[in-house]
């Protein structure tokens, strides 16, 4: 004869709420740190540079009177506000194709070499390690200039790079290829390798070549990172600022200037805060609205497949 063991009782619920309260408690003395520090760095500046998008302030804190929306119409009624939002559009959409599919393929060439990997992975990422300051200067004192610089002197060219308004913007997105592509052959590496290889002996047994492979499986399996790419590489190109400054200064002719840039001319040359802040949210705004707009395409089509 078995006898049935009696099951521990409950904890009251009056002591399991002071538990749970006690953990909570615990909780937000973790998190405290961390809001802090999101709120100094984060929330308060973007509430100080949205009142002074409102204001007429300088670069000294004076003249700090509310315009309200005045900045704002101003910036819309502004033909070179218009011109440089134009040349980040030009470069974004220069810049996003070729490094997407740049970068698919070398981690592509990459994934199938079973010779000397670590030095693909090196040659192809380590660009991306390189300051913008070291990038800019490498292609404008070695591969740019006019008659002795490497593409002139190897191919007996004698274009001017980035003193032509026509050839400019194509240089710097050139530049910023070789200087970037390195990071999304990284992620697009490690997704093929993340790929089940059971999926590529199965389709092979069925017959199916490189290219169906290609076609049925591995692009389908990296449509997630894909979608990630694209949305990180449009958010990258649309506040891009480094390396124009430092090849181009904006020029020739304003041909190259980007929004971010124009946005520091007013603000720090022309010491107009309160315009400089109010292009700067403009862009913001673009930026989130393109954010959401990709997201939700790519959502869609999760959703479809």
């Amino acid at each position: 004869m078995t006898t049935a063991v009696a099951a521990p009782a409950a904890a009251p619920p009056a002591a399991e709420a002071k538990v749970r309260h006690a953990w909570t408690q615990h909780g937000l003395l973790f998190v405290v740190p961390f809001l802090a520090v999101y709120l100094a760095f984060l929330v308060w500046p973007v509430v100080l540079g949205v009142r002074m998008s409102l204001s007429s302030v300088n670069i000294a804190g004076t003249n700090d009177r509310f315009v309200g929306f005045g900045n704002y119409a101003e910036a819309f009624g502004d033909p070179r506000m218009w011109r440089s939002l134009w040349n980040t559009l030009v470069f974004t959409a220069l810049s996003t194709v070729p490094l997407v599919l740049l970068g698919l393929a070398l981690a592509l060439l990459v994934h199938h070499l079973r010779f000397v990997q670590w030095l693909w992975r090196l040659s192809f990422f380590g660009p991306f390690l390189l300051p913008s300051a070291v990038v800019s200067l490498l292609w404008l004192q070695m591969i740019y200039p006019p008659g002795y610089g490497l593409i002139n002197g190897t191919f007996g060219l004698d274009v001017l790079w980035l003193g032509d308004p026509s050839v400019a913007m194509w240089s710097v997105v050139l530049t910023t290829v070789w200087w970037t592509v390195g990071f999304n052959f990284l992620l697009y590496l490690a997704a093929l390798q993340s790929i089940p290889h059971h999926l590529y002996e199965a389709a092979a047994l069925d017959g199916a070549g490189a290219w169906a492979r290609l076609r049925s499986i591995t692009l389908p399996m990296l449509g997630r990172t894909t979608a990630l790419i694209v949305v990180l590489q449009l958010l990258a190109s649309l506040k891009v600022f480094d390396q124009i400054y430092l090849m181009t200064g904006g020029g020739p002719q304003d041909s190259t200037r980007p929004i971010i840039e124009y946005a520091y001319d007013v603000g720090f040359t022309g010491y107009r805060i309160g315009y400089a802040s109010a292009v700067s949210y403009i862009l913001f705004a673009i930026i989130v609205v393109v954010s959401l707009a990709q997201l939700r395409l790519f959502r869609k089509r999760a959703e479809d497949s």
